[in-house]
Formats: structure tokens, C-alpha cells, sequence
């Protein structure tokens, strides 16, 4: 049992996943990614070109569930951070899991949630096989559901401009998020 909870540490997976991620940053996979637009970029180009620690989340456009509370949660920091006038430092990014999912789906996402592309931009991985890849790297488990459906776990994720996924947060969370975000954008992962 010592080892299964990682010294009595954890009592779940995802909080073994958490934990693991706190204990050694996961370096991402690449992966073409497009937006909104239908602009393609590799996702550690986009992240080191823009310099700002993004919390990342996972979503598809038609969930009628959970992906909606995190969506009301990004408004929530998306906010936070036009307040704090941080967003020279921290962005937000949701990326679709859903191969149904198109660039015009995403911009129907952004205007129902009423994302500002400067603070908040939605991306998908078209490719099944980077798309999977990018999934792994994150721990993101997706399950098929009845009509067209997705069953999956939900976190916001700190990524740095360099590409690794440094902490998991959990919804219901979002401040702890910005945070977090905030204190590895000042340095504070490198002490």
C-alpha cells in the first residue's frame, strides 16, 4: 500500500498524477495544433513564442457538463486577469480532444463563453496521433459516452513557456490556478 499511495502521500490517482507532476515536470510532447482561425502552430512554438505561463485545459465544444463549469471558471480568471492586468503573463488555453471538432466549432466556443483571444484561445489537435500523444503527456483520460459523448478527468494545467507541465490544479480552483501560474511566470519553479 506504501508504494501505491507514494508513501501514504496520495489516496487517489489523480492525486498520484498530481503529485508526480508537482515532484518532476512533465517536458511536452510537440504537437500541431490549430485555432480558432485555422491557424496551425506547434504547440512548444506557440508557447515559448509568447512567453506567458499558460493554465491549460481540456475540452470538446458540444459538452454539455463539466467542460462547461470549467469554461465558466476560465471566464471567472479570464477576468481575474484583465483586472490584475496580467495578461503579459499568464494566458489561458482550452484544446479539444474531439476529432469533431473544426475551427468554426471553436469560435462558436470562444463567443459562448466570450473568451477575449488575447487572454483566453481555444486550439485542437487534429492529428489522432499527436492528439493522443498530447493527451498522455497531460494524463488526460477521454472515454467515449453514449451520444456522442465524452467521459474525461478535468484540471487546469500550469504549463511554462518551455514546454513543461509543472502543476495540476482542480476545478473549483481557478484563483489557486492563477497563483500558481503567476509564481512560476516571476521565477518561482526555478529556486
Amino acid at each position: 500500500m506504501y508504494g501505491v499511495t507514494q508513501g501514504f502521500a496520495v489516496f487517489t490517482t489523480e492525486s498520484a498524477r498530481r503529485l508526480s507532476v508537482q515532484n518532476q515536470p512533465i517536458v511536452l510532447s510537440d504537437a500541431n495544433l490549430t485555432d480558432s482561425a485555422n491557424n496551425k502552430n506547434d504547440l512548444l512554438d506557440r508557447l515559448k513564442s509568447d512567453g506567458r505561463v499558460a493554465i491549460v485545459n481540456f475540452i470538446y465544444t458540444r459538452c454539455p457538463y463539466v467542460c462547461v463549469t470549467m469554461g465558466l471558471e476560465f471566464q471567472e480568471l479570464q477576468q481575474l486577469i484583465t483586472d490584475r492586468e496580467v495578461q503579459d503573463k499568464v494566458r489561458l488555453v482550452s484544446i479539444s480532444f474531439d476529432p469533431r471538432d473544426t475551427p468554426d466549432w471553436l469560435q462558436r466556443y470562444q463567443k459562448r463563453m466570450g473568451s477575449n483571444t488575447n487572454v483566453w484561445q481555444t486550439w485542437l489537435a487534429a492529428e489522432a496521433d499527436q492528439r493522443t500523444n498530447l493527451l498522455n503527456d497531460f494524463g488526460i483520460v477521454v472515454i467515449p459516452a453514449p451520444l456522442g459523448q465524452y467521459e474525461h478527468n478535468t484540471a487546469y494545467h500550469i504549463v511554462t513557456p518551455q514546454g513543461e507541465l509543472v502543476r495540476i490544479v482542480d476545478i473549483g480552483e481557478p484563483e489557486q490556478a492563477l497563483q500558481l501560474a503567476l509564481w512560476y511566470q516571476d521565477g518561482g519553479g526555478n529556486e
